[in-house]
C-alpha cells in the first residue's frame, strides 16, 4: 500500500489556503471586523469634532462639576477629550485587543459625566450600549486580531 506524505511546508500552506476564505465568511470574524471599523471611526469623528462643532456643541455634554475642576476651562477640557477620543481610535486601529478595552474604559467615564448631568441619562444609556460593544470587539480580537491580517 502506498501512502501518501505530507511534509509540515505543504500541510501547513495547504490548511492556510483553506482557512482563510473561511474565515472571512464566519459570523464572528464578519462581526469583529464591523466592530473594529466603527470603533475607529466612531472616536477618531468624534475626537475631531471637538475641535469644530460640526455634529453637535460638544461642550454642553460636560458635567459642571467636572468643568469646575479643570484649570482649563470646560471648553478646554473638552479639547483634551478630542485629542483622547482620537488617540483612542487610533489605537484600535492598530492594537485592537487593548484599543477596545481603552474606548470601554473612556466610555464608561463618559457615562458617570453624564450621570451628573439631569436630563442625559439617555445619552448615558446609549454610552452603555456602546461600551457592551467595545467589550465584545476587545474579546472578538482576541480571536481574530492576534492572527494573519485578513483584508
Amino acid at each position: 500500500m502506498a501512502e501518501t506524505m505530507v511534509s509540515g511546508a505543504e500541510g501547513a500552506f495547504a490548511d492556510w489556503s483553506e482557512t482563510k476564505p473561511r474565515v472571512q465568511s464566519t459570523p464572528g470574524y464578519q462581526a469583529y471586523r464591523l466592530l473594529h471599523a466603527g470603533f475607529i471611526a466612531a472616536p477618531l469623528l468624534a475626537g475631531l469634532d471637538k475641535f469644530f462643532h460640526v455634529l453637535t456643541n460638544w461642550d454642553m455634554y460636560l458635567a459642571p462639576r467636572i468643568a469646575a475642576l479643570s484649570p482649563m476651562g470646560g471648553h478646554g477640557l473638552m479639547l483634551v477629550v478630542g485629542v483622547v477620543e482620537m488617540a483612542a481610535g487610533l489605537l484600535v486601529a492598530l492594537r485592537p485587543r487593548v484599543g477596545a478595552y481603552v474606548v470601554a474604559a473612556w466610555l464608561f467615564a463618559i457615562i458617570l459625566n453624564l450621570l451628573l448631568i439631569p436630563g442625559f441619562f439617555d445619552i448615558a444609556l446609549r454610552d452603555f450600549g456602546l461600551s457592551l460593544g467595545a467589550l465584545a470587539l476587545a474579546r472578538l480580537s482576541a480571536e481574530y486580531a492576534s492572527g494573519p491580517k485578513i483584508l
